[in-house]
């Protein structure tokens, strides 16, 4: 049988989630207000504790809707090797810095600390876990496995992300770059240089 009262109350986290997303987009990730947002979904503030018990729990769940948006999104890490390393590395980076500048307020929530005092819960950071793991795993498979060749991959990746969000916010300028870095990145970790058709266009 259906529970009818259990179904109106996910569907009023639903709603609270999605004003917070609103917000968020609008005023910043920090700026969450749990007045604006009670008004936003017609009720009084205090009324918000009987759907969530804090406002970090509020960003809680907001992280795990971004996670699992993000393993949704990453079908690269799915998808069997092209045998073209360098592309398939081109082509993975291209899809995580696109998700990430779609919606600026997801990427601060999921890869940066911006909410002071505000850890994810172990359940919704699994989601998370699981991604870097199929992320790790896709790399492997290309050949990237040393800890810090990894980390310098994502050093590239985010920091093109931020200047991007930061200097040209809905442009590429940015992205335009992400091949040319893979390109550099891939000869220095593979030790065999790319060519200017690898490099992509400049």
């Amino acid at each position: 049988m259906r529970d009818r009262r259990a179904e109106r109350r996910e569907a009023t986290r639903a709603e609270i989630l999605e004003a917070a997303w609103t917000q968020v987009r609008s005023d910043g990730l920090a700026a969450l207000s749990l007045r604006d947002l009670a008004a936003a979904v017609g009720m009084r503030p205090p009324s918000l504790y009987s759907y969530f018990e804090s406002k970090n729990a509020i960003y809680d769940a907001m992280f795990a809707q971004a996670a699992q948006q993000f393993l949704d999104d990453q079908v690269f890490t799915e998808a069997p090797p092209s045998g073209d390393p360098l592309a398939d590395l081109q082509a993975g980076m291209r899809s995580f810095a696109r998700f990430c500048t779609d919606d600026p307020a997801r990427y601060q929530l999921l890869f940066q600390r911006t909410i002071p005092g505000f850890e994810p819960s172990p359940e919704s950071f699994a989601l998370s876990a699981h991604a870097l793991e199929r992320t790790a795993r896709r790399l492997a498979e290309i050949g990237i496995t040393d800890p810090a060749d990894i980390d310098l991959l994502t050093a590239l990746g985010t920091g093109l992300t931020d200047q991007q969000i930061s200097n040209d916010p809905g442009g590429d300028r940015w992205l335009r770059l992400v091949d040319d870095a893979m390109a550099m990145f891939f000869h220095h970790v593979s030790g065999r240089p790319a060519t200017p058709a690898e490099r992509g266009p400049q």
